[in-house]
């Protein structure tokens, strides 16, 4: 029985590559690409000249047996993703749970990960939270972020979500600073921070990292219900409404949400 190999690839400059990950894709016996149009150009660079095969979200579910069929016949397999840590929103989790499954060796040979980089630049201090991408469904959004703990957040977000995505985090965390790194190890590599209420990137190009720094002050009052901290702002003598935006400023998290608790 041979090994599984999980390969990081550059997320930007292709120079980003170690030694050993050449040396492992080399010695492969077959490669799993995400896109193999899209790998081919960092093989090339390399001169890797190894027999390829799509593994990508739409098929690893279905394909994940058969690599493992090919491990267990004595073939070295690596997999990559097109940038970055396969695994890490990307496709490779479920493969590894079938190697797991199925008792095969696997390991993994370090390299670059668009989080990790976007958390260094932005100065926030650990621990963090990487949640990835944000669900596209509202009420998918809302569930996904109302367990978050108020540590800082990594998100990823595409050229064509970026604003639409800090208007929601803005209206979910309230207003917490944010740090937003793009094109990482690339020419126009760009680190920008905002307050979450004031964030909008002009002319978005590229993808993009989003890290929200933690609450970094505790209100003395967060330690009351959700019902008890409304109701001492509207005894000294803020509206309602007044009342459950300030809560949720304390709180740091969106004033909908705090006004959906009294809905519920």
């Amino acid at each position: 029985m041979s090994k599984v190999f999980f390969v990081a690839t550059p997320i930007g400059n292709l120079g980003d590559f170690s030694y050993r990950a050449v040396q492992t894709l080399n010695d492969a016996d077959v490669i799993l690409c995400e896109d193999t149009r899209h790998s081919r150009v960092l093989l090339d660079r390399y001169g890797i000249k190894k027999p390829l095969k799509a593994y990508h979200k739409f098929n690893e579910a279905k394909t994940s047996d058969a690599v493992c069929d090919m491990a267990e016949e004595g073939k070295n397999v690596a997999v990559i993703s097109d940038a970055g840590m396969p695994c890490i929103s990307d496709p490779g989790y479920f493969l590894v749970r079938k190697l797991i499954e199925r008792g095969i060796e696997y390991t993994v040979i370090p390299g670059p990960c668009a989080f990790v980089n976007a958390f260094v630049m932005s100065g926030f201090e650990a621990p963090f939270t990487f949640v990835g991408f944000l669900k596209e469904k509202q009420s998918e959004f809302k569930k996904q972020l109302e367990s978050l703990p108020s540590t800082c957040l990594i998100f990823y977000s595409s050229v064509h979500n970026v604003n639409d995505d800090l208007k929601k985090l803005y209206a979910e965390l309230g207003n917490r600073r944010v740090c937003v790194v793009r094109e990482i190890s690339k020419m126009f590599e760009e680190v920008l921070f905002f307050d979450l209420k004031d964030a909008e990137i002009q002319n978005p190009k590229g993808e993009f990292v989003l890290i929200v720094d933690a609450v970094k002050e505790q209100s003395a009052l967060n330690s009351l219900s959700v019902e008890e901290h409304v109701n001492f702002y509207v005894k000294n003598g803020l509206t309602k409404m007044e009342a459950i935006k300030k809560t949720a400023k304390d709180r740091g998290v969106g004033k909908n949400e705090i006004y959906k608790f009294f809905i519920d």
